[in-house]
């Protein structure tokens, strides 16, 4: 059983920057696709960024240049390092692993940045 808990997430100002992290359990990790994705309220939850096994990533058009998702096999963590956030950014953040029997999710994280 693989579990995801993201953590990093807060209040930042317009501008600002934040990174969050999603830890996973389990001896998997460094095979599988990472993802992050967001729900703001009121929307569907979106893609935002993936990274494969290999380090391969691809990001939505929306925060493509400002963001930047990485992985630490060692450490069983993946993170998105977000930049020049902007208030559309506000959102809860979550980490999906993609298996071959099922996705896994995170609890996700609250991201608010004020105008």
């Amino acid at each position: 059983q693989v579990q995801l808990v993201e953590s990093g997430g807060g209040l930042v100002q317009a501008g600002g920057s934040l990174r969050l992290s999603c830890a996973a359990s389990g001896s998997i990790f460094s095979t599988k696709t990472l993802e992050w994705h967001r729900q703001a309220p009121g929307k569907q939850r979106e893609f935002v960024a993936t990274i494969t096994s290999g380090g391969t990533t691809n990001y939505a058009d929306s925060v493509k240049g400002r963001f930047t998702i990485s992985r630490d096999n060692a450490k069983n963590t993946v993170y998105l390092q977000m930049n020049s956030l902007k208030p559309e950014d506000t959102a809860v953040y979550y980490c999906r692993m993609i298996t071959a029997t099922r996705n896994y999710w995170g609890q996700g994280t609250q991201v608010t940045v004020s105008s």
